[in-house]
């Protein structure tokens, strides 16, 4: 075992995209994930092509790094053996409702009897605390929730959800750094507590931290949206061949860039000549921009405003993006050979550091894997796990079978 989270054993009881990403980044740091599905395994693997069933290429994203074991927590003696799990363990993180948890008999109080030092780390749709508490959420929902497709209207037509599951990795990062954090509180005082994490308040934050805006004040002054970012010219900009991403942002930027396009009598126009200024006028000047890029082709492009030190980049699709020349050189893509699954595209933890370097430690795991190999940790017999195999508490597919 290697990384900076060596040592540290988390209770994986997530599915889909949210809990998953948060606990892949904690395996990739290096704590021993066990993952803790029911009989039928997490939804999503079984979303998107696959060589194998249930190892569809979403799972396969977000689950390396850990062992999977199944157990049917409606049967007590899942629930014991989760129970055994949890003695020995540091974290505890779901994102099925609080009320589910209730009814499986895994609140924090029945947790935190058997160990006292878990953190119980719950990640669901909604805080306990306000009306909402108990709806079910989902990404979708919650980008509605916080604002998003209302922003994606502003800039004309109908509203729409962004094509990525933001909220869900907005969460799950907010989940990973906070069980982390909560964790260092233990090693300070040696006191367990329960964390939760609801998506509407984390994403109603991210969302409002840029766009409050005027609404900041009260009284306010001004209106609701950063005015920037709310410009319908804020956009990929397309160029006599393609498109290019550009961004002149600082006053030297758009002194250089009215350079570039032979426009210097724009230094000095009143509209542009501060960060305060462009923002009142930034539909004008972001048409300037449109109208120039018209121009030229987008390699012209590259190479003109490299040379004049303004942010420049390619407008990649997701084929080119596992093309691109940075992230090969890089390492970030590597084809590896999955023991179930043959050769897949992998990504590396993307974080580079001196000492205790994160490492994937193994790629996704089959359903139950592990589920007699962790058994066999906290003290079940042969005997033990081939009678909970029978009447269904749990699933035995190792690799080797």
């Amino acid at each position: 075992m290697s990384g900076p989270l060596a040592g540290v054993r988390v209770i994986d009881m997530t599915a889909v995209i949210l809990g998953p990403y948060a606990t892949q980044i904690l395996g990739d740091l290096g704590a021993d994930i066990i993952k803790v599905e029911p009989p039928k395994g997490d939804v999503v693997r079984f979303n998107g092509p696959s060589r194998s069933p249930g190892m569809g290429p979403v799972f396969l994203h977000l689950n390396r790094s850990k062992r999977s074991i199944v157990l049917d927590l409606k049967q007590e003696e899942g629930r014991a053996a989760l129970l055994k799990l949890v003695t020995n363990a540091d974290l505890l993180m779901y994102n099925m409702r609080p009320q589910s948890m209730a009814r499986l008999g895994l609140t924090y109080e029945a947790v935190s009897k058997v160990n006292p030092r878990i953190i119980y780390c719950g990640a669901y749709g909604y805080g306990e605390n306000g009306r909402y508490a108990g709806k079910p959420a989902y990404d979708d929902l919650i980008q509605g929730a916080a604002a998003l497709p209302a922003l994606e209207a502003k800039l004309g037509g109908e509203p729409r959800y962004l094509p990525t599951a933001i909220a869900d990795r907005t969460v799950g990062l907010t989940a990973a750094y906070t069980m982390i954090a909560a964790l260092f509180h233990r090693e300070r005082t040696g006191q367990g507590q329960s964390v939760e994490i609801p998506m509407f308040e984390v994403m109603a934050e991210s969302t409002l931290s840029t766009h409050m805006y005027g609404l900041t004040f009260e009284p306010p002054i001004g209106d609701a949206g950063y005015k920037r970012l709310l410009t319908r010219e804020r956009r990929p900009y397309k160029t006599s061949d393609g498109y290019v991403c550009a961004l002149p942002y600082t006053d030297r930027h758009w002194q250089r860039f009215f350079d570039t396009i032979d426009r210097p009598e724009l230094k000095v126009d009143p509209r542009f000549v501060s960060m305060s200024t462009r923002t009142r006028h930034i539909q004008e000047l972001y048409r300037i921009v449109v109208d120039a890029m018209l121009k030229k082709t987008t390699a012209q492009w590259l190479i003109l405003l490299e040379e004049a030190d303004i942010p420049v980049m390619p407008m990649h699709t997701l084929e080119s993006l596992i093309e691109d020349p940075h992230l090969n050189e890089s390492g970030f893509f590597s084809l590896i050979d999955h023991p179930t699954e043959g050769k897949i595209r992998s990504m590396a933890v993307p974080t580079r550091w001196s000492r205790s370097a994160p490492e994937v430690k193994r790629q996704a795991p089959r359903l139950g894997e592990h589920s007699r190999e962790v058994l066999k940790e906290i003290g079940y017999t042969d005997a033990d796990i081939a009678r909970m195999v029978a009447s269904g508490v749990t699933v035995d597919r190792r690799t080797n079978q």
